[in-house]
């Protein structure tokens, strides 16, 4: 198992990984819509599923793979009411065949209103 760091991505304020790799798979930590400083970005859904897609992208990119490899996303949204939202922005960085995905209600933190982690499969 290995840790890595990415470099656009702020650390973690709790004790764990953004990313580790074992063998040829690639797991992401929960990743919420803070920028590169650890702020939460304005907007609402669309916007806060965005930066989190992105920050899951910078997170699989330090790890030598893409979105293209994900095979499962874990999606927690603070409002249900908000998946039509959260479901449009979604298809725009992923394509079919879709990686599997659970989607899930939660009490989110701080204003953060969208939360994704993934598994990916390093190409080659």
């Amino acid at each position: 198992m290995r840790a890595v760091q990415p470099d656009r991505l702020a650390r973690p304020a709790g004790p764990y990984s953004p990313v580790v790799e074992s063998g040829d798979l690639v797991f992401t930590a929960g990743q919420v819509a803070h920028d590169g400083d650890g702020n939460l970005v304005e907007g609402g859904t669309e916007e806060q599923t965005r930066r989190a897609i992105e920050n899951v992208q910078t997170c699989l990119a330090a790890a030598g793979s893409t979105l293209a490899d994900v095979l499962k996303v874990s999606a927690f949204l603070a409002d249900l009411g908000d998946f039509p939202a959260f479901n449009a922005v979604y298809r725009e960085y992923f394509s079919e065949p879709y990686p599997v995905r659970t989607t899930v209600g939660v009490n989110l933190p701080d204003g953060i209103l969208v939360e994704l982690d993934a598994i990916a499969r390093r190409p080659g």
